[in-house]
Formats: structure tokens, C-alpha cells, sequence
């Protein structure tokens, strides 16, 4: 499930220049060595050093996670992944979204969680189910699925308190060469933004490499609606999103946890909310998929803590 700011029909307003660290700036946490040469590569495992954990709380409000609460963000995904194993082969035509909704509450209670969505801001259900057109925040009901959909299924739980947030687009029935199109340029997308999830890239080198690939498929990225930290609480800073310019934004430390989920249209990238004040769909009606992941920053690269699979 996707960050919103401001309330549920209000979109994600970007600072277009987000206060940054670079790689070749004093390190922050008062070495007075260069950033790349310190604290970049300290960590021996997924943790950063006090110092630069504690400025960028105080900076940005990310709070850098230990081992320990690492850890509980992987039990939390390891549900998220085996609900949405649950749901992938039940998907077919003549489903209702509403009972999506109902396996996955279910399976995520009898677990022993919580399911995030159900009550947060208002959201009446425990998963957000988006067909075709739908871009996210599709509340389950009684719409039927049909041969040729595609539908997206955005499963958040809290686990022990820990949160972890993961989403897949399925095939209902054979798919038309649009639908084959969307989904496998927005899983795309998703695999190369988190080839630049490491430490010493920035916010913006994520961006660019889904913005990058998208259009160049002839497809658009939504930019109302972006990836955002999680573990502690359901949105966390950073804000990540799907769009933007190489190097620009916060640089990335190992402990970082977030989500990239990008949003991809087959057609144009403007929106509108329906009256229900969630639902966002394609304003020209173009099909739209999404694929996310809650992924861990390492010294090496990036872990995913939902590793669902392909």
C-alpha cells in the first residue's frame, strides 16, 4: 500500500530538492572524513554507525534499524510473501475482490497478525485489490473478475509490531498482448529500481532507473503515489519515488528500509481519485500494474525482506 500525505484524495507533494548527503561531502557523523570514505562503508552488517544513524534522524526522521529489528521486518514479510501465495492460485474469473479481501484477513489473523490497511485513515478493508484501470487503493467488493483482467494485490501486515509491505499484479485467465505488456514492464521497473537500491546511490538514482526504462517501453510512471520507509510504522520517511533525476536526493545508508512500487501505465500518467476518496484510476481508462517490495539497504546492495517469487 502506497504512502498518501494529507489525508486519503490528497497525492504526494515531492520537495524537488530533498536535503542530501554526497559521497564526497564531510561525513555526518563528524569524522571529518569524506562520506565515501567512511561511513558508506563502515558497517560490517546492515547497520550504519551511531553517528550517521543519529543525523539522519535528526535530519530526516528515518530511523536506521538494527539487526534485531531487521530481523522482526523479515518474519512480518515472510507472512506478506506466503499470503500473497495463498491468493496467486485462487485467482480467477468470476472471484469478487471482497473475497480476496476475506482470505487474506483471515490467513493474516490465524497468523497472528494484524492486517495494516483495515482502518488506517479510513480504508474500510484489509487489502487493496486494483483491476485493469485501477492504479491503487482499489477497495475490495463486489466487483467479478474476468478473463483477461489484471489485478493487483497490495498486502501490508504487522507482525510482533513490525511492519512489512509487499504487492504482485496477477493474470486472470490468458492475458492480451496489453495486459502481458504492463505487467512485465512494471515488474521490470520494480527489478531495476532495486538494482540501485545500495549504499551510496541516491533516492534519485531509483527514480531515474524506473522513469528511464518505462518510458523508453512507451508506457508512463504515476507520481502521485510513492515507495516510503517502513518496519516501526506503516509510512516511514524516506519518501521514494518512482520518478526523477540520477544523483539527485538522500543518499542511502545500509539500514535503510523501504518499499519501491512502482506504479506503470500503459498509457498517460494523470490520475483522478473516485468518490470513495481511495480508489485511484488511469484518467484515460489505460491499464495500469505495479509490483513492490520492501527491501533492506547493505553494504553490498539490497536485501528484499518480502522475496516473493517470480
Amino acid at each position: 500500500m502506497v504512502v498518501i500525505t494529507g489525508g486519503p484524495i490528497k497525492p504526494i507533494r515531492m520537495n524537488p530538492k530533498p536535503a542530501r548527503v554526497g559521497r564526497n561531502d564531510p561525513c555526518p557523523c563528524g569524522s571529518g572524513l569524506k562520506y565515501k570514505k567512511c561511513c558508506v562503508d563502515k558497517a560490517a552488517e546492515p547497520v550504519q554507525s551511531a553517528g550517521l544513524a543519529e543525523s539522519y534522524f535528526r535530519q530526516h526522521r528515518i530511523r536506521v534499524k538494527t539487526a534485531a529489528e531487521i530481523e522482526a521486518i523479515r518474519r512480518a514479510g515472510r507472512l506478506v510473501v506466503a499470503t500473497l501465495d495463498l491468493v496467486a492460485p485462487r485467482i480467477a474469473p468470476g472471484i469478487t475482490t471482497d473475497q480476496i479481501n476475506t482470505w487474506v484477513h483471515e490467513f493474516t489473523v490465524e497468523n497472528g497478525a494484524v492486517p495494516a490497511p483495515l482502518n488506517y485513515r479510513g480504508y474500510p478493508k484489509s487489502v487493496c485489490v486494483s483491476v485493469n484501470e485501477v492504479i491503487c487503493h482499489g477497495i475490495p467488493g463486489e466487483r467479478k473478475l474476468k478473463e483477461g483482467d489484471i489485478v493487483n494485490v497490495d498486502v501490508t501486515s504487522i507482525l510482533d509490531g513490525y511492519y512489512a509491505d509487499a504487492n504482485k499484479t496477477f493474470f486472470v485467465g490468458q492475458p492480451g498482448p496489453d495486459a502481458r505488456k504492463i505487467v512485465a514492464v512494471a515488474r521490470e521497473c520494480l527489478r531495476r529500481g532495486m538494482q540501485m537500491a545500495t549504499a551510496g546511490n541516491t533516492v534519485g538514482d531509483i527514480g531515474w532507473a524506473i522513469q528511464t526504462y518505462a518510458e523508453a517501453q512507451g508506457c508512463s510512471v504515476v507520481r502521485e503515489f510513492v515507495g516510503h520507509g517502513i518496519g516501526f510504522d506503516f509510512h516511514e520517511p524516506p519518501q521514494v519515488p518512482h520518478f526523477g533525476r540520477k544523483g539527485d536526493g538522500l543518499v542511502l545508508i545500509p539500514g535503510m528500509v523501504f518499499t519501491i512500487e512502482p506504479m506503470i501505465n500503459l498509457g498517460r500518467r494523470e490520475l483522478r481519485i473516485l468518490q470513495d476518496d481511495w480508489t485511484a484510476v488511469t484518467r484515460d481508462g489505460s491499464l495500469s500494474a505495479q509490483f513492490e517490495q520492501t527491501l533492506l539497504v547493505t553494504p553490498e546492495g539490497c536485501e528484499s525482506l518480502t522475496p516473493w517469487e517470480e
